[in-house]
């Protein structure tokens, strides 16, 4: 497929900044629900703006079908690969935001499972006029193939770390407060039986998004301004989620997580 047609693609959407899903997240993460004017906490944004595809429109991994926004994939799975985010300012609870999406990259590579298709799309969210966050979003598609599972390296020394039971609980909700129907995320035999994995697998986001809430209690006073985070291994749910981090220089803090089986997520923090 000629995939240079869809570079370039744009896609906008308006959405409430609803408290009432606000209140669902935090209480999946046992947080304190942000009041309505409030600031929506960073990365609480991936729950907003979701595709609201009909169920039969899903493919057999859970995921919307292809080839309007995004291209057509043929039969391959999909899954988030990282991404890089620069904060301008806080979108607030609540009110109403804008994003504009556009299809900025698309690279078919091979790697040991076959071949994979990346795709970068940038996201720009406002509100109020005023731009509030960029965000570059790594898609990854790949054939339906057993994964490669062997251990990653080990976790870093940490100036603070946190121990989270990423439970089969939890990552249900997530995936319902984010409409995220991809089945590796609360369908066991799926996961195990047909994409080979060892149990469910932790959202790439929600691992972000625990990672970044470790880095704010450690640096209360800190002003996040740049987060990049990339998954380098699947992060299976069968145990404690070890989040850490250190700060490696002024204003710069390296991040991650992993569990006993090594590093599964790394990121670099820039603030303020």
């Amino acid at each position: 497929m000629n995939y240079e047609q869809w570079v370039g693609k744009t896609q906008d959407r308006a959405e409430i900044i609803t408290q009432e899903n606000a209140a669902r997240i935090a209480a999946t993460l046992n947080e304190k629900p942000p009041a309505k004017g409030e600031a929506l906490p960073l990365l609480w944004h991936w729950a907003y703006f979701q595709d609201i595809a009909s169920t039969e429109a899903l493919r057999d991994d859970g995921h919307a079908l292809t080839g309007d926004f995004l291209p057509d994939a043929g039969g391959r799975t999909r899954m988030w690969a990282g991404g890089r985010l620069s904060f301008k300012t806080h979108l607030l609870v609540g009110a109403l935001a804008q994003r504009r999406s556009t299809i900025q990259d698309i690279k078919e590579k091979q790697g040991k499972t076959g071949s994979l298709l990346f795709v970068t799309v940038r996201h720009e969210y406002s509100q109020n006029g005023e731009l509030a966050l960029v965000e570059e979003q790594d898609i990854v598609y790949r054939k339906v193939t057993t994964p490669v599972l062997g251990l990653g390296d080990p976790l870093p020394e940490a100036q603070w770390s946190e121990g989270i039971d990423a439970s089969p609980t939890m990552l249900f909700r997530y995936s319902a407060v984010t409409f995220n129907t991809h089945r590796i995320h609360y369908d066991w035999r799926y996961v195990t039986e047909v994409e080979g994995y060892q149990g469910l697998v932790v959202h790439g986001p929600l691992t972000a998004t625990l990672v970044m809430r470790a880095f704010s209690r450690n640096a209360p006073g800190a002003v996040v301004r740049t987060f990049a985070f990339r998954g380098v291994r699947p992060l299976i749910a069968d145990g404690l989620l070890t989040v850490g981090g250190r700060i490696v220089e002024n204003g710069k803090a390296c991040v991650w997580a992993g569990n006993t089986q090594g590093v599964g997520q790394l990121g670099e923090i820039g603030f303020e």
